[in-house]
């Protein structure tokens, strides 16, 4: 739980509209400075940290931070790429299937780092794209519900606990609207490779009038007020914020498996500066950008030299193979086949409809 408590809020999954660019002029003064152009999914406020700890260690450089949907930064690639733009210097977003496929498509090109050859391999696709981020998929808990038992740890505890309980948790268990959430269908989609039972889960979720959302936040809250005294695969960076503000809300990662998401940085292969764009990527990978992002943006690190308790260091020496990281890999691809995500949104209404 201690752990737990150290990941924080992040955004990017469900921001309402686009913000307008903001411009953080070079610390040299000087106004004809270069400027590295940011395509982000990550809040400004959030990211300012991270930004002023790469301008102190780059003072001859400005920012222009692009904060926007994640299917805008990969539309937008795409289009001033395929028009003969130039466009971002950097992505960054929590899409994994989006933005391997900018790799994968030609649309990013390599970045040799120093940390590169370092970089834990699930995590970097042909050092083209980076997962920079370490962030697990948890069960959320109304904790007054759960003074005379344990709240479930494992996903057969989970059916185990609605099987027991039956109409008294009806309408009381809330997850993510696979179809309006990609968060909640990368979950989903991992949960189908990991777990052979997985539909049991979902049919019994269905028999006890499971609610659906597209944020984090609406089904947080109804934990945090006992109007709900569960939540499935909600994304532990959300939960934390909530749990450190919220003492009714408790934490789970599953004991049988922990599916990890991250969020993915490139370098785009149409880039207006892409030496630029390699600088800002290499700071995010350094001990000194990652450790911004573990303690100030409080998102959980990747890197292998950062040591604490929001790291996946720390999470794999409590956890080891409990964690099942997303591979950064053409594998995140597969959804995107339309046929493919039309056929597991099928079945998951049909299941959910069964009782």
């Amino acid at each position: 739980m201690r752990l737990l408590l150290c990941l924080s809020f992040l955004c990017g999954f469900s921001l309402p509209v686009t913000a307008e660019p903001v411009v953080f002029p070079a610390l040299s003064g000087n106004p004809d400075a270069p400027t590295v152009i940011v395509y982000s999914s990550l809040d400004e406020p959030l990211a300012r940290p991270m930004i002023v700890g790469f301008q102190k260690a780059n003072p001859d450089v400005a920012v222009r931070y692009e904060d926007m949907l994640t299917g805008e930064i990969y539309d937008r690639i795409v289009k001033e790429t395929d028009t003969g733009e130039k466009t971002a210097d950097f992505a960054f977003s929590s899409a994994m299937d989006l933005q391997v496929k900018l790799s994968n498509d030609g649309y990013a090109q390599r970045s040799d780092l120093p940390m590169s050859a370092r970089w834990p391999g699930w995590a970097n696709w042909r050092n083209t794209a980076y997962a920079l981020t370490f962030e697990p998929a948890v069960f959320v808990y109304h904790k007054p519900s759960f003074t005379k038992e344990k709240p479930p740890s494992t996903r057969a505890e989970f059916v185990d606990y609605l099987k027991r309980h039956g109409s008294g948790v009806y309408g009381k268990i809330g997850t993510y609207d696979i179809e309006r959430s990609g968060v909640g269908f990368l979950f989903m989609a991992r949960d189908q490779e990991q777990f052979g039972d997985i539909w049991s889960v979902i049919q019994m979720m269905g028999a006890a009038g499971v609610k659906l959302y597209s944020t984090s936040s609406a089904i947080l809250e109804r934990v945090s007020d006992g109007r709900f005294v569960l939540g499935y695969n909600i994304l532990g960076s959300y939960a934390a914020d909530w749990a450190s503000r919220h003492p009714d809300v408790g934490i789970v990662l599953p004991r049988d498996y922990t599916v990890v998401m991250s969020r993915i940085g490139l370098v785009p292969q149409a880039a207006a500066s892409p030496d630029l764009g390699r600088r800002y990527l290499e700071f995010f990978m350094s001990k000194e950008g990652q450790t911004i992002m573990a303690r100030e943006l409080q998102i959980p690190a990747v890197s292998p030299d950062v040591a604490g308790a929001n790291t996946a260091n720390t999470m794999r020496e409590m956890l080891g193979g409990q964690l099942r990281p997303v591979p950064v890999s053409p594998g995140l691809m597969v959804y995107l086949d339309q046929v493919k995500r039309a056929r597991l949104i099928a079945r998951w209404n049909e299941v959910l409809r069964l009782q």
